[in-house]
């Protein structure tokens, strides 16, 4: 089932897809999402009329008004439409919600927002990205580089591009290249002609209660791969090896692996990094090929390999891919330069598993060089993520010269008793970190503004709002 080559593209059999009934005039609830703004503004673009509500106002709801998306802001089940042909909702959403409610009084459907997705891809040749971490980049990876090759693909990503609303796009292509979510085993709805997996961690501690429930969910996900599909998996990553193991031999199943290990399909032979950019030399197809990844660090360097894999067994030839990767600088929030003030750089971090924030920090060590040091502030994600890895967070963290710890951001979830920032403190401090508690985000910028000098990198890290630290870090800096 391969794809024509990039040299001979051609549109798919229907530039527009018929939308099914029940999303021509979806409600979504927090629809400012990464993963739900992404498949409203697709919805949107087929000609479905569009509507929702967000919590709070945003960039990404400016970004889908201009669409012609109806946002409203806050919840009320005033906001639900007569005419809502069903309601979209995330694992987010609490069932007390006003709107949901009111759909529910009503008998209008509730879709979960991997259904609605799962229906955008029909009528697609469909890579679904999964993995403990990396989904985003890789997936940006992906869309950017067939985007490049004229191939228009159609995508969805868990995070934007670069503007507000640039995480997703209705392409005439015939691929859709999708992030696969594991933390609610939404990504079990998906039916992939190619899949990727990247890494099989320990996370999602609220919806697994161990890492073998973990391994038979991605498992699960690799037997919804279409018959003579390729999945393509991590041969480094211990995790994702063991699933190899428990696929080998599966009927109808290509199994494709990357990596430095000796015995991978996609061999990486050298990743040899200068500043923030990387020249990748990879064994492929029997023949080596060397291309250039516009983003820092060995961790960054295996995603693009990932990628590169992926679109080959998709059938685009290496070569073109590995020169189109060259055009992916990086998404929002994933190693994102912010700016620099009086010769410190601030970059921005999405980074909040253990995995993760130590990949992140490793790359931009070898990007400071000289005698620049990195300070890290970190807001750490759910008070049960905290709980199950405050010990590894804080090893971690030791990787900085220095680090403030903010309060954990509590996204969907309610406090824990005993569960605190602190753990991870004690945690870093017991691996040789300096590290210390900021209960008051506002002194952030003074904080830093005294700690930090020319030559140094200061990295905002963390899933919540610790993003919105960086200009304001950068213009204390400007004043100091």
């Amino acid at each position: 089932m391969p794809a024509s080559p990039a040299s001979e593209t051609s549109p798919a059999p229907e530039a527009t897809p018929a939308i099914p009934p029940t999303m021509e005039r979806p409600h979504f609830i927090g629809i400012g999402g990464a993963g739900m703004s992404g498949i409203a503004k697709i919805l949107t673009r087929r000609g479905a009329q569009v509507a929702g509500s967000d919590s709070r106002d945003s960039e990404t709801a400016a970004a889908l008004r201009e669409l012609g998306v109806l946002v409203h802001v806050g919840h009320d089940s005033a906001h639900l439409s007569e005419a809502a042909s069903c309601v979209v909702v995330s694992s987010a959403i609490r069932q007390d919600n006003p709107e949901l409610a009111e759909a529910a009084r009503r008998g209008i459907p509730v879709v979960h927002r991997s259904d609605a997705l799962a229906a955008l891809m029909v009528g697609r040749r469909t890579i679904a990205v999964a993995g403990t971490h990396g989904k985003t980049t890789t997936t940006s990876m992906l869309a950017v580089s067939l985007t490049a090759l004229g191939l228009a693909p159609s995508y969805a990503i868990g995070g934007d591009l670069d503007a507000p609303g640039s995480n997703a796009e209705h392409g005439t292509g015939e691929l859709f290249v999708a992030e696969a979510d594991e933390s609610d085993r939404s990504f079990h709805r998906y039916r992939p002609e190619v899949a990727i997996v990247l890494n099989v961690e320990l996370d999602h501690h609220a919806n697994y209660a161990s890492l073998d429930e973990i391994h038979d969910s991605f498992e699960t996900f690799a037997d919804r791969v279409v018959p003579g599909g390729t999945l393509v998996v991590n041969a480094d990553q211990e995790g994702a090896r063991k699933l190899t193991a428990r696929l080998a031999g599966r009927e109808g199943l290509r199994l494709v692996t990357y990596g430095e290990a000796a015995d991978a399909t996609v061999r990486v032979l050298r990743v040899v990094p200068a500043g923030l950019t990387s020249a990748v030399t990879v064994l492929i197809e029997g023949r080596e090929l060397t291309f250039q990844v516009s983003v820092p660090g060995r961790h960054y360097a295996h995603n693009a390999v990932a990628a590169l894999a992926a679109g080959v067994a998709a059938g685009v030839p290496a070569e073109d891919l590995a020169r189109a990767l060259r055009d992916y600088t990086g998404v929002r929030r994933r190693l994102q330069p912010k700016g620099e003030a009086g010769g410190v750089q601030v970059i921005d971090s999405y980074a909040h598993h253990p995995t993760e924030m130590s990949a992140d920090l490793e790359a931009i060590r070898g990007a400071a060089g000289g005698d620049g040091r990195v300070l890290v502030v970190f807001q750490p994600h759910l008070f049960s993520r905290t709980r199950e890895l405050a010990t590894e967070m804080g090893e971690a963290l030791a990787l900085a010269d220095a680090c403030l710890v903010l309060d954990i951001y509590p996204a969907r979830e309610d406090p824990i008793p005993g569960v605190t920032s602190q753990l991870i403190i004690d945690a870093a401090l017991a691996h040789g970190a300096a590290a210390r508690a900021e209960h008051d985000k506002a002194a952030v910028p003074e904080a830093v503004a005294g700690m930090a000098g020319p030559g140094d990198l200061v990295l905002t890290m963390g899933a919540g709002d610790v993003t919105e630290l960086g200009p304001r870090i950068l213009a204390r800096l400007a004043a100091h």
